[in-house]
């Protein structure tokens, strides 16, 4: 399990960014590898990294935000380690040395680091579009988690040609303007400048003859088939992150987004990780006092209703409300509102009793006598 970004850093959770800055900057310099003896440079390589990857998320308010509401599950479904530092800023730290940064994150984590927020994806490539998808759950389904499975239609390189869009090998010809560069170069001068290659588009290669299967284009739509492992305690206003499974693309695959929609229950409303709702209580036992049995989201449990309950008594039944969607062993409240249930046709013995018990209790049923009648209408 990962550690608190907030504890990490050694700051309040909610702490502003330049708390954030002013905690990063302090343990960097004391844990940078390049600051440190030879034998403890693996040990400060680790905290230097685990230090970085908290600042990244929380000195950017976006990522702040999602890692407040989502914790790492968040971090982790939404970014790829380049992405937690792009745009994070490293200058105001260090003085604008991101570049040496960027290889520091780049030898630990493993692959390129752009601190700059810069592209490099490399000529005429691009990445594929992302796409969204929602997902529909029951209250309980949202309480306990599931594996869903979902078809969604998408594109994907085309089997026939490889996603070239020639027919076969013979019809892909290197351009003859740009030799197979992608670029031209203009000159005017003393000046020179490159541009994309009017022929080709910046692809440096020809299709003399078009794929039949995809009519040049180099995709095909499909339906893809995808599993997916939904957390415990997800609401509305979750979103899962699914690491290329969006629109192909010569720069590599977009994402899939999933964005939940928890349906209505018919018992339980839902206040974040609190579930309340309403007892339906008959009179004899809210005012005699009794036992109710609930069936709750986790179990079956017994309530006790004390003498003398009045209609709209809330009772609050710890640890019977929703799952933390970050992990854990953290569970809301169920609030359990009392109401009165009045029958609506009563045999002739059980309005007799009641008229009884009427009298007992000093009430007259709503009907005044002539005097009482007098009396109000004089006033």
């Amino acid at each position: 399990m990962k550690k608190d970004y907030y504890e990490i850093l050694g700051v309040a959770r909610g702490a502003e960014i330049p708390d954030i800055k002013k905690a990063y900057r302090s343990l960097a310099l004391k844990y940078h590898p390049d600051r440190v003896p030879e034998a403890e440079k693996k040990a400060a390589e680790e905290k230097f990294k685990e230090i970085s990857e908290a600042y990244g998320v929380l000195s950017n308010p976006a990522k702040k935000q999602t890692y407040d509401q989502f914790g790492h599950q968040g971090i982790d479904q939404q970014y790829t380690s380049e992405d937690i530092f792009r745009g994070a800023d490293f200058s105001s730290v260090f003085g604008g040395g991101e570049g040496d940064l960027g290889d520091i994150l780049g030898r630990m984590f493993g692959g390129s680091f752009d601190l700059g927020g810069g592209g490099g994806r490399g000529r005429g490539r691009s990445r594929g579009h992302d796409i969204q998808y929602e997902v529909e759950l029951t209250l309980e389904e949202a309480y306990s988690g599931i594996k869903k499975e979902i078809k969604f239609p998408r594109h994907e390189h085309c089997k026939k040609c490889d996603g070239t869009g020639a027919k076969n090998g013979s019809a892909l010809k290197t351009c003859t303007q740009c030799n197979g560069q992608g670029q031209v170069v203009m000159a005017n001068g003393f000046f020179r400048m490159a541009q994309t290659c009017p022929k080709c588009r910046g692809a440096g290669k020809i299709v003399t003859e078009f794929c039949p299967e995809c009519q040049g284009r180099g995709v095909t739509r499909i339906t893809r088939t995808v599993e997916l492992k939904i957390p415990p305690g997800v609401d509305n206003d979750s979103q899962l992150r699914v690491r290329g499974e969006g629109e192909v693309g010569s720069g590599g695959n977009g994402d899939l987004f999933i964005f939940i929609k928890v349906k209505d229950h018919p018992v339980f409303d839902r206040h974040g990780q609190d579930l309340k709702m309403d007892l339906p209580v008959s009179f004899a036992k809210a005012a005699l006092g009794g036992e109710e049995k609930i069936k709750t989201l986790k179990e079956e449990v017994v309530m006790k209703i004390p003498e003398g309950t009045q209609s709209g008594k809330v009772f609050r039944m710890r640890g019977q409300g929703m799952p933390d969607v970050h992990g854990g062993h953290d569970f809301g409240d169920l609030y359990v509102r009392v109401m009165l249930s009045v029958p609506g046709n009563l045999s002739t013995r059980q309005r007799e009793l009641m008229e009884e018990l009427s009298k007992e209790l000093g009430e007259n049923n709503g009907k005044a006598s002539l005097k009482d009648k007098f009396k109000r209408a004089f006033k």
